[in-house]
């Protein structure tokens, strides 16, 4: 026990966190050069867009079949061959000759892409101690942020290299994770059950009968929408077209969006462990849905980056606590490959969609009509977690042994212990694991 009373998280939780660290750092480095690369074949703005777009829409299509192979194969094996993936194909990039190489490539690595990010939230998952999943998914969300600010300060420096050099350095830094991973977790539980004839999945139609996982799929598609594509699309038109700023100030605002996400993110996922999910799932949501309309209704440029650390502050309170959610649905004893697919598809569709309709809606009224719809996306998140059951205080789908029944010990779960002991839910037996011995 360290001096919180808190048991030490395992060894490949924090193998798990590095390696996400120097993932995401590796995107941010290439994320920025990628379409000025495009362009360098010749190609038109347009064209070197699609780059981008070729790497999201293959993560969306392929999500289903990684979380298939997770449940066939284990979540070590595809985190592994993901990562091994995404590694040779941006290697390959730095050496393509033509723009449609580059293309496909570009494609290979969202495969990748989405078999690693499945995976690795089975990982977290499975790996996790129940009681401090939130503390987990915190501290994983804020290496992910911290690595992707990092990388494009680092490929600024990196600049004087040419354009190919960011994707060496990436594949590098990709296949020194891999052997990381690699060796870290082979002898770890999971790989014992990688291998175990009887070991449990659950789908997504068993994940569709629980209202909180509904509730989950609609919140990340909202946040797919607001975080990841209208903030991205609309924020920096906003702030030239409307506010008349030169264009180096939407990258200000992103920061300032980016610092007020980093302000909660580290601490929001271990207070979701001792209130509950919900109570930071609803504020996170309503938070996050003022600040995006307070975008659009922006009169100059303080009012805008004020807004933007506001709704940064709501996406830090409830994403840590919205991927732990979905693992306390799953439950670590359980592979939920395909339910955690169903999860980023939802965000992926939302980041998708999102600029579209709601560039639409900019484009034929306003800028701030359109984030008043965005913003009013994450109000109907809010009040669908408002009316479904708290996640820690129902039994997973594949319960887990290891969650606290100590009311004393984690005030926010009287109930787990009767819910756990008791086969309350049809089938609810049939996947409860043999209890292990305490040491």
């Amino acid at each position: 026990m360290n001096k919180s009373g808190r048991a030490p998280l395992p060894s490949e939780i924090w193998v798990l966190i590095a390696a996400a660290f120097c993932i995401s750092m590796g995107f941010g480095l290439v994320s920025p050069v990628l379409p000025q690369f495009a362009l360098s074949f010749g190609v038109g703005v347009a064209a070197a867009s699609a780059i981008v777009s070729a790497f999201a829409a293959m993560r969306l299509l392929f999500a289903p079949v990684s979380g298939r192979l997770v449940q066939l194969l284990g979540e070590r094996r595809i985190y592994l061959v993901g990562l091994l993936i995404v590694a040779i194909s941006t290697g390959a990039s730095a050496f393509a000759q033509t723009y449609w190489q580059l293309m496909v490539l570009r494609s290979l690595g969202g495969v990748g892409s989405t078999m690693f990010t499945v995976s690795s939230m089975a990982l977290v998952i499975r790996l996790s101690p129940p009681a401090e999943r939130g503390r987990v998914t915190g501290l994983w969300s804020t290496c992910f942020l911290i690595g992707g600010l990092s990388g494009p300060l680092v490929g600024g420096a990196l600049a004087g290299f040419g354009l190919r050099a960011p994707f060496l350095i990436y594949a590098v830094a990709l296949l020194i994770a891999v052997a990381v991973v690699y060796f870290n977790l082979r002898d770890s539980r999971i790989t014992e059950s990688e291998s175990a004839a009887d070991v449990t999945t659950v789908s997504f139609v068993q994940g569709l009968s629980r209202p909180e996982y509904r509730a989950a799929l609609w919140s990340n598609f909202a946040n797919g929408a607001a975080v990841f594509g209208v903030r991205m699309a609309l924020v920096p038109l906003l702030v030239v077209e409307v506010l008349g700023q030169p264009s180096g100030m939407a990258g200000v605002a992103l920061t300032v969006f980016a610092a007020g996400n980093a302000t909660v993110l580290f601490f929001s996922g271990r207070l979701s462990d001792t209130y509950g999910r919900r109570p930071l799932l609803i504020s996170g949501a309503l938070v996050c849905g003022v600040g995006t309309t307070g975008l659009g209704l922006a009169p100059n440029l303080t009012w805008l980056l004020v807004t933007s650390f506001v709704a940064g502050i709501g996406s830090g309170l409830f994403t840590p606590a919205q991927q732990a959610a979905v693992g306390d649905i799953i439950g670590s004893r359980a592979r939920g490959g395909t339910m955690l697919a169903g999860f980023q598809m939802s965000q992926d569709l939302g980041t998708v969609l999102g600029p579209i309709v709601v560039g639409a809606i900019a484009q034929r009224l306003s800028y701030g009509a359109g984030l008043a719809v965005t913003g009013s996306l994450l109000a109907v998140a809010a009040l669908a977690w408002f009316i479904v059951p708290e996640p820690m205080q129902r039994a997973s789908l594949a319960s887990d042994p290891e969650r606290p029944t100590d009311p004393a010990a984690h005030p926010i779960a009287p109930e787990i212990a009767a819910a756990e002991e008791s086969a309350g839910s049809p089938g609810e037996s049939a996947v409860r694991p043999p209890a292990e011995p305490k040491h």
